[in-house]
C-alpha cells in the first residue's frame, strides 16, 4: 500500500457556534496528503466517531481539553489502516486506533496508536463498545454506580453507545432498569432487544408521573449523560445513598445562558445532603485509563458469549460528518454514530 495521488480531504472548524452548531460552523478542505518522516507512519482514515463531546471542544470555554483552533481540523477518534509506514514497528496495510480527526489522511509518530490487526473482523467497533462509549459505560457504572441485585438503575439516552451499554450491565448485575429515550421506536428496541425492564418516552407529556410509576421504590442509580428534564424528574426519585455518574450533559451542550426559573442549587445540594447522594464526574480516560485493558477483556468475553447487543449508525462519507454531528445533538442518531470515510485498501 503506497502513497496516492488524491487530495486529503478534511473537515475544519470555520467559527464557532452561538447555541447549536450549523453547517456554516464547518469547512471542507482539500490539502495536500502530508509525507511522513523517519519514524512516522501516514494513515488512511476508514472509520470517523462522531460524540457530544466534540461540541464542547467547538467552543472556547475553560473545559477540561483545550478547544479546537479556527481552522484546525476537528477533533475524533478513527480507525484507519497505514497507508505509508516509516516507523519499523508499524507495516502497511495494518489496521490501527487513532485520534486523527475529521480528515482522510494523517501522520502519526506511533505513540499514541492501538493496534488492531492486519484482518480485524468488525474494526468500526473500536470506536463503540470496545471504544470510548463503551469503557465510559463499564467504568462509570461499575466503579461509581456500584450495583448491586435488587438496585433501580435509570440510564438516559438509553439506546445511545453508553445508555445501551449501561443498561444491559446493569441487567447482568441483577438491577432493575428504566430506561429513557426519544421516541417510540427507541423505547421497544430498549425493551426488546436491549433487555430494560421499562423504557419511557422523554417526549410524552406525562412523562415526569410515568417515571414516579416505574420507579415505585425509588432510585438506587441514576447514570447521568443528558441532564435537563430527566434529571429534574429523576431528583425527588433518589433514595438514601444513590450514586449518580456523570459523564455528560448534551441537553445543555448547546445553552448560551442558564435554564429559566428558580434557583434550585439549594434544592440539589439539600438533597445531596439529606439523602447522602454520590455524585461523581468523570473524562474516562483522564480517570480510568490505566484501566483500559481490564475493561476490554471483561467486553470481549461479554460480546463472545451474546451477553451485550450493540447497534451502529453507519453514515457514508466525510462531508456528511456535519449534518450527522448536528443531527446527534438533537438525539436523532439511533446507536453508536459513525462516519465511514473510505473504503478499506487491499
Amino acid at each position: 500500500m503506497g502513497q496516492v495521488t488524491e487530495k486529503n480531504r478534511r473537515i475544519v472548524l470555520a467559527s464557532r457556534p452561538v447555541g447549536a452548531p450549523t453547517p456554516d460552523n464547518f469547512r471542507l478542505d482539500e490539502v495536500a496528503i502530508p509525507v511522513p518522516a523517519a519514524g512516522e507512519v501516514l494513515l488512511r482514515t476508514i472509520y470517523l466517531s462522531l460524540d457530544p463531546y466534540m461540541r464542547g471542544r467547538m467552543s472556547d470555554a475553560p473545559s477540561y481539553a483545550p478547544p479546537v483552533a479556527i481552522d484546525a481540523v476537528m477533533v475524533g477518534g478513527t480507525v484507519c489502516q497505514v497507508a505509508e509506514s516509516r516507523n519499523a514497528d508499524f507495516e502497511a496495510g495494518e489496521w490501527v486506533l487513532s485520534y486523527s480527526g475529521w480528515q482522510l489522511y494523517a501522520i502519526s509518530d506511533g505513540s499514541q496508536l492501538t493496534r488492531l490487526g492486519k484482518n480485524p473482523a468488525r474494526p468500526s467497533c473500536a470506536l463503540g463498545i470496545m471504544g470510548m462509549p463503551g469503557f465510559t459505560a463499564y467504568m462509570g457504572l461499575l466503579d461509581i454506580g456500584q450495583p448491586k441485585a435488587g438496585d433501580t438503575l435509570v440510564v438516559a439516552a438509553a439506546t445511545g453507545p453508553v445508555g445501551a451499554t449501561v443498561g444491559q450491565l446493569g441487567k447482568l448485575k441483577g438491577c432493575r432498569v428504566i430506561g429513557v429515550a426519544g421516541g417510540v421506536e427507541k423505547c421497544a428496541y430498549a425493551q426488546e432487544t436491549l433487555g430494560f425492564d421499562a423504557c419511557l418516552n422523554h417526549k410524552d407529556g406525562d412523562f415526569t408521573d410515568q417515571l414516579r410509576q416505574a420507579c415505585a421504590e425509588g432510585i438506587d442509580i441514576y447514570y447521568e449523560n443528558v441532564g435537563g428534564k430527566v434529571f429534574d424528574a429523576v431528583l425527588p426519585l433518589l433514595n438514601v445513598g444513590a450514586r449518580i455518574p456523570v459523564c455528560g450533559l448534551v441537553s445543555r451542550y448547546n445553552a448560551t445562558k442558564l435554564p429559566d426559573g428558580p434557583d434550585r442549587l439549594s434544592l440539589l445540594m439539600g438533597t445531596i445532603l439529606v439523602k447522602r447522594i454520590k455524585v461523581q464526574g468523570f473524562i474516562i480516560f483522564d480517570d480510568y485509563g490505566h484501566r483500559y485493558d481490564e475493561f476490554a477483556q471483561e467486553m470481549a468475553k461479554l460480546l463472545h458469549a451474546g451477553k451485550i447487543h450493540y447497534r451502529e449508525q453507519l453514515v457514508d462519507g466525510l462531508e456528511s460528518a456535519p449534518e450527522a454531528f448536528i443531527g446527534l445533538l438533537q438525539g436523532e442518531n439511533f446507536g453508536k454514530l459513525v462516519i465511514k470515510v473510505s473504503d478499506a485498501q487491499e
